[in-house]
């Protein structure tokens, strides 16, 4: 009798998927918060200046993630030579830069629980983008689905009711702002997860070649443009002026680096479709949660009944 093969835990792709939605929904989720602290909480010692400058912390991501992958290719003895052309890195640097800005301004005029909300459209720009780069055929099944969910979310964002999520009142005057914003980010970044998948299928590339090259690129289109825009200096200044900042974007770079290595090895391993809707089942848990925990906050106390120790009015009106 033949000896039965067991597969290594790593050439399983159950556990491999299982790999991506833990690494990418734990590090999204913090994130998330970190990236609302930096853009709506105030800093400094009375509590009044403001972090605005977004395309400072794509520059500080997009530096940590390209050291940290030369390191990781260096460290493996593999090769830091690009196997695809440099336009074709900068093509997915320039669209993620640009996602990642939306997404960053749309803080500014939409709550983080609205952006979670909104971010489960995801599916229908990578499934257009799919059929446009990658000559992929969805059924109508598929598009109504994913047609059916922006829906749902258009329509809580644009008509939010009082007792919403923590949508700030500011917020809820630039809504229109705010959706535009998020759909340049849901645009630019389906764009992005399909191009990297058809990179990733057309070459023999590494997870840590592409995310060198294309972060690479990002850095310095981010801080020439930051330069142009007369940014740079003033974000370091704010950072050094205010310490909790400082390290707030650190953190967040840090994590932002490591959400980078998950989504990349998702794209490579099961497409930018699968990505999407691992994407979309985590804004689906998020914002149950933090519905539920609205409703918990929110849950009418029980009425409190009269006791006997105030005196009859009737009773003393007759004394």
């Amino acid at each position: 009798m033949g000896e039965t093969t067991i597969p290594k835990l790593s050439d399983n792709r159950v556990f491999k998927c299982l790999f991506s939605v833990i690494g990418i929904m734990s590090s999204l989720v913090i994130y998330g918060i970190l990236q609302e602290k930096i853009m709506k909480v105030p800093y400094g010692n009375k509590k009044e200046e403001r972090f605005k400058y977004s395309l400072f912390l794509v520059f500080c991501n997009r530096l940590t993630t390209s050291t940290v992958s030369a390191v990781v290719l260096l460290a493996t003895n593999k090769s830091v030579n690009p196997v695809a052309p440099i336009s074709r890195y900068a093509v997915v640097s320039v669209s993620n830069i640009i996602a990642t800005t939306c997404q960053y301004e749309a803080l500014k005029y939409v709550s983080f629980p609205v952006q979670t909300l909104a971010k489960c459209a995801k599916m229908i720009p990578v499934m257009l983008w799919g059929s446009v780069i990658m000559q992929k055929k969805y059924n109508i099944k598929d598009y109504l689905v994913a047609v059916f969910v922006t829906v749902g979310c258009s329509l809580f964002i644009l008509y939010p009711d009082s007792g919403d999520i923590s949508i700030l009142e500011k917020a809820r005057e630039s809504t229109v702002l705010g959706v535009l914003l998020m759909l340049g980010y849901l645009g630019f970044d389906g764009f992005t997860s399909t191009f990297q998948d058809k990179l990733f299928k057309g070459y023999d590339m590494e997870i840590q070649n592409q995310l060198f090259f294309t972060t690479t690129c990002s850095c310095l289109i981010s801080l020439f443009s930051l330069m142009f825009q007369g940014h740079l200096i003033p974000a370091v200044e704010f950072i050094f002026r205010n310490p909790d900042c400082f390290y707030d974007v650190i953190i967040l770079s840090s994590v932002a680096t490591a959400s980078q290595f998950f989504i990349s090895y998702t794209i490579r391993n099961f497409g930018a479709l699968t990505f999407a809707i691992i994407m979309t089942t985590r804004q689906v848990i998020v914002f149950g949660t933090l519905y539920a925990k609205s409703l918990l906050r929110n849950k009418p106390e029980k009425p409190v009944l009269p006791t006997n120790s105030e005196p009859d009015a009737t009773n003393s009106n007759k004394s």
